[in-house]
């Protein structure tokens, strides 16, 4: 009996330590497991990562390589010279609105600040007021107040008349940017036609219509047209804007000289008094 206590102890001893370490090692699995599981989840997410910035770049890539390709197949001579309107064109726009935008004056405030002058000092000091003011309004002003020795009649002939200078000086080079609108998709059409004979020449050269044959020919006068006319719209858009500022300075002149004839009738009437 002794002997068989005995080996039902020891067989219980084994069967205690076997599932001891069995579940020891089942503990050191399962980290060594979840994180093999984390590493297989986050691969694919790297990978979509990089496969997406991949892509991005290529197709910046493709693009450019498109862009030049196209620009190559229409013809370098007539794509360059549609371009070079483009690059005149923008840059006497951006030439304009930086020049607009610095003649634009708070004529409010410079209506104010000429009154008082002219209460405080006089002709001469509102002269230093609009001296010291920048934009076509404030010159206009300067060159009507600087007349009224000469009487009322002659200021407002001299603003109307300085007006209309400093409104071809707000005008200046737009008849050159209408010029390259003009010239851009002109240039293309003449890729269009040139591009056509090359097609009908390779036709009479061949002496049979095939689509190969003809595509060389319509491809490059499809691609000038493209070009002319997509450089047409940019400058085109470029020079409404400059005409709309053009126009809002021009009204803004027009409604501050009235106002400045108005002071310089009442300082006229208290200077008589």
């Amino acid at each position: 009996m002794k002997k068989v206590f005995a080996t039902l102890t020891v067989l219980a001893m084994l069967t205690f330590g076997s599932v001891a370490v069995m579940a020891q090692e089942a503990e050191t699995a399962a980290p060594e497991a979840t994180e093999q599981v984390t590493d297989d989840a986050a691969a694919p997410v790297e990978e979509a990562v990089e496969v997406a910035e991949a892509e991005e770049d290529g197709g910046i890539v493709a693009l450019h390589k498109t862009l030049k390709t196209k620009f190559i197949e229409g013809g370098a001579g007539f794509m360059a010279a549609t371009l070079l309107c483009l690059v005149f064109g923008l840059a006497l726009c951006i030439e304009r609105i930086i020049y607009l935008s610095l003649s634009k004056t708070n004529t409010e405030a410079l209506l104010n600040n000429i009154e008082a002058a002219l209460k405080e000092g006089g002709i001469e000091k509102a002269l230093e007021v609009c001296r010291n003011t920048r934009g076509p309004v404030a010159s206009i002003f300067y060159q009507g107040l600087s007349r009224y020795d000469e009487g009322i009649d002659v200021v407002e002939k001299t603003v109307a008349s300085y007006g209309g200078v400093q409104m071809g000086l707000l005008e200046k080079n737009l008849s050159w940017i209408s010029l390259f609108i003009s010239i851009a998709p002109s240039l293309g059409f003449l890729g269009t036609i040139i591009g056509m004979i090359a097609a009908f020449d390779k036709i009479q050269q061949v002496g049979d219509i095939s689509a190969t044959v003809v595509a060389g020919g319509i491809k490059v006068a499809l691609l000038t047209t493209l070009l002319g006319l997509v450089i047409a719209i940019i400058l085109q858009l470029f020079y409404n804007y400059i005409l709309s500022l053009i126009e809002g300075l021009v009204n803004e002149m027009e409604d501050s000289s009235i106002s400045l004839l108005d002071i310089v009738v009442n300082y006229s009437e208290a200077q008589k008094k």
